[in-house]
């Protein structure tokens, strides 16, 4: 899959980079995306809820009346659930959402995203930035430019860049990752990819080493 390379002003460098069919080009499995991206959602869940049961409310153990002869119903003492201030029968208790899922399925939604946004021709290769200080406005100037001003983007660079991430940091609609780190739910959640120039060679290196 041949893709062109954008400068910053949005025109054609001339160059192009081959993005690997067996990963842009695979026919999608939306069930192991969606199972991703469910493990991704419940891995944000802190599972920290939690309600006090009887034994943990405050309140005397002193039965409140006989048992039989009062002609009301029997009870317990005041932490009895049934009344105010009692505790809480079957309440949450903290626990953990994690989901499990294989490496191969995880690998087969990361392929199946890119697949998506390459078929909705939502991916876009741009050449290097190399920003002299943090400039936020710069960074919004090249969004303006690639028409992506009102689109949720997410910039995918090879290695970490101060000057870079400090620049995309406060711009809402962009999420900028690392390469190593992309994951299937922030794929599938933005509108279009934008891989720098040398972020899209690795893909096409890691073909050629594994051909």
């Amino acid at each position: 899959m041949q893709v062109e390379v954008l400068n910053t002003k949005g025109k054609a460098t001339g160059r192009t980079v081959e993005l690997p069919e067996d990963i842009f080009g695979a026919e999608p499995n939306n069930h192991v995306i969606y199972l991703a991206v469910k493990q991704y959602l419940a891995a944000q869940r802190q599972g920290t809820h939690k309600v006090k049961t009887r034994a943990e409310v405050q309140g005397a153990s002193r039965k409140l009346h006989r048992q039989k002869g009062t002609g009301g119903s029997r009870k317990g003492n005041i932490r009895n659930p049934l009344y105010k201030g009692g505790g809480t029968i079957f309440g949450p208790k903290p626990h953990g959402y994690d989901i499990k899922l294989n490496r191969k399925v995880k690998d087969l939604a990361k392929i199946s995203a890119l697949s998506h946004k390459a078929k909705d021709k939502a991916i876009l290769v741009l050449e290097d930035i190399n920003l002299e200080t943090p400039k936020t406005k710069a960074f919004v100037d090249i969004l303006g430019n690639l028409n992506l001003a009102d689109k949720k983007v997410m910039f995918v660079h090879p290695e970490y860049n101060d000057n870079l991430d400090l620049s995309m940091r406060n711009v809402p609609s962009v999420l900028g990752v690392l390469l190593s780190d992309i994951n299937t739910y922030d794929i599938v959640n933005s509108d279009v990819l934008i891989l720098t120039e040398s972020a899209a060679k690795i893909f096409a290196d890691d073909e050629k080493a594994e051909a």
